[in-house]
């Protein structure tokens, strides 16, 4: 059992709930980060607004955040000086929307679906065989494929990386992995007959 005690009543000072959070007044905010509050007050509401028009209604407040926690952590570096706020923040915002959607398709957030959306039926039991063989087939070929040419074609087709992006993280240069490429391509060809 909880027992509020209200020492304070009848200061309008204080007149804030245990679970409220402080009045402006009560925090510490100096230079650079009242500015950024004064920001966020008022560009707040626009940005969710735009960025639900271009993602999903429920995301829109957490971009809107990291966007100005990015902001924040550049306060704190010293980098705080923006000649146009408004066009900062639209840009920023739009980049915040193109990397949400770049690792979407990465992770293929748009073939995700919800086993409770799903009716589940009984499996059939050829269709798991022939499932079980392909992957069966389809693993031992690719550990036929030399292990950097087996890592080139999991990053591109499993993960959803570029030439270009495979090439920064392995060191090579986009014609190599291009060669890389079509070597696993061929192979897999090859061995499954596809």
């Amino acid at each position: 059992m909880r027992v509020k005690v209200d020492l304070t009543a009848g200061d309008p000072r204080y007149g804030v709930d245990e679970c409220d959070p402080l009045p402006p007044d009560d925090r510490a905010v100096h230079g650079a980060h009242s500015g950024l509050e004064s920001l966020y007050r008022r560009h707040r509401e626009k940005l969710v607004q735009f960025v639900g028009r271009h993602t999903p209604v429920e995301r829109a407040p957490d971009i809107v955040q990291q966007l100005f926690v990015r902001l924040a952590a550049k306060c704190l570096h010293g980098e705080w000086s923006l000649a146009a706020p408004d066009a900062y923040l639209r840009k920023a915002t739009v980049n915040l929307i193109r990397d949400e959607a770049r690792q979407a398709r990465r992770r293929s957030a748009n073939l995700h679906v919800c086993s409770e959306d799903v009716p589940l039926s009984a499996g059939d039991p050829v269709a798991t065989l022939e499932a079980r063989d392909i992957l069966a087939r389809l693993e031992a070929t690719m550990a036929l494929l030399d292990p950097r040419t087996r890592e080139i074609f999991l990053a591109h087709r499993i993960d959803g990386f570029s030439y270009g992006e495979i090439a920064v993280r392995t060191g090579l240069s986009v014609k190599t992995v291009e060669k890389h490429m079509s070597r696993a391509i061929a192979h897999v060809s090859r061995h499954l007959n596809v």
